[in-house]
């Protein structure tokens, strides 16, 4: 029997983009199966899995809330468990300044159940693995000209989303330092690609362009932010996965920095639309100023690093958009 892979919060962004590549590599395929539970709230589309699960037999759908643990314990009873891969969480920095406990529940507490069926399925897999997914944000601020955030960083969260996320990590470690378990933790700089909710800033400007919808952009636009196209992410997702230290964490980053009034014009001049429909909007509260990660770490015991150029990666983006519209239709009539 093939070991089984739990991959959680796959109905989302990143992680349905993850549960899509995988389905294509043969050598995975046939390596593994994968047990991929959602709990399909707004942001959770199981369309953008169904074509995937449908066409594989190593991949399976179970819909689990992560925040109740008596249907995280069900887990218990998988047959030959290989690790967790835990992409879920609410991920929305607007949604966590209007309901910050919402937060506080899926990405805090879902984690410790994670955590604690994990110390279930390493009875019957010693080297039973946890890999929690995370984001740049748990390091706070960047000044304009200050270096990279490396892994040894302090945290410094600034909103409640990113410490909520910063919690959850918190967790992680300490139940690799109490429990000896198995974890490995990753953090991303921001993605883009196919499947991202339009609430999003990249897809927000390619459909609200697209229709000749205003776009808002925050404050003065200023702000600074590192890309990743989402497919290079999950590489090193898997890179940390199969290669990755226990206990250590890997910073995921694009080296690509943007600011936010760069990345609307780039993509309205791409889409042929006027840069009057960009909108100054209010600042965000607590709005951070600049992002950006230092990889060397992740290039150096992963072997990982970023292929796609923005302008690639973009235009794949907006292709797919464009292409896509009865997904999009979908998505928007989500939006909380």
């Amino acid at each position: 029997m093939k070991p089984t892979i739990i991959l959680t919060g796959c109905a989302g962004f990143i992680g349905s983009n993850f549960v899509n590549s995988i389905a294509q590599i043969n050598e995975i395929r046939k390596a593994y199966n994968f047990l991929i539970i959602d709990n399909l709230t707004y942001c959770g589309i199981y369309e953008s899995i169904k074509e995937s699960i449908d066409n594989n037999e190593h991949l399976s759908f179970k819909r689990i809330d992560i925040r109740n643990p008596s249907e995280v314990a069900e887990l218990k009873k998988i047959k030959n468990p290989h690790g967790i891969i835990h992409f879920a969480a609410e991920s929305h920095v607007d949604n966590s300044i209007k309901n910050p406990n919402i937060f506080i529940e899926t990405n805090i507490i879902g984690t410790l159940n994670l955590l604690n069926l994990s110390l279930k399925l390493r009875e019957t897999n010693s080297n039973f693995r946890f890999l929690h997914i995370s984001t740049d944000e748990v390091y706070g601020s960047l000044r304009e000209l200050e270096n990279a955030f490396t892994e040894n960083h302090q945290i410094k969260p600034s909103s409640p989303y990113s410490s909520s996320k910063a919690g959850s990590d918190l967790l992680v470690k300490s139940y690799f330092h109490t429990y000896s378990l198995n974890t490995v933790i990753t953090r991303c700089s921001n993605n883009y690609g196919p499947f991202q909710f339009p609430e999003k800033l990249i897809p927000k400007t390619i459909i609200n362009g697209l229709s000749g919808m205003p776009i808002p952009i925050y404050g003065n636009g200023m702000n600074i932010r590192d890309w990743i196209y989402v497919d290079d992410h999950n590489r090193g997702v898997w890179a940390a996965y199969t290669k990755g230290k226990s206990g250590e964490t890997y910073n995921l980053g694009g080296e690509c920095e943007k600011r936010n009034i760069e990345i609307a014009k780039n993509i309205l001049k791409r889409i042929n639309r006027s840069e009057d429909l960009i909108i100054y909007t209010e600042d965000r509260l607590g709005h951070d100023w600049r992002y950006a990660v230092d990889i060397k770490k992740s290039q150096e015991e992963l072997s990982w690093k970023p292929k796609t150029s923005f302008p690639e990666g973009i235009d794949k983006t907006i292709e797919w958009y464009k292409e896509n519209q009865k997904w999009v239709q979908l998505a928007q009539a989500r939006i909380i």
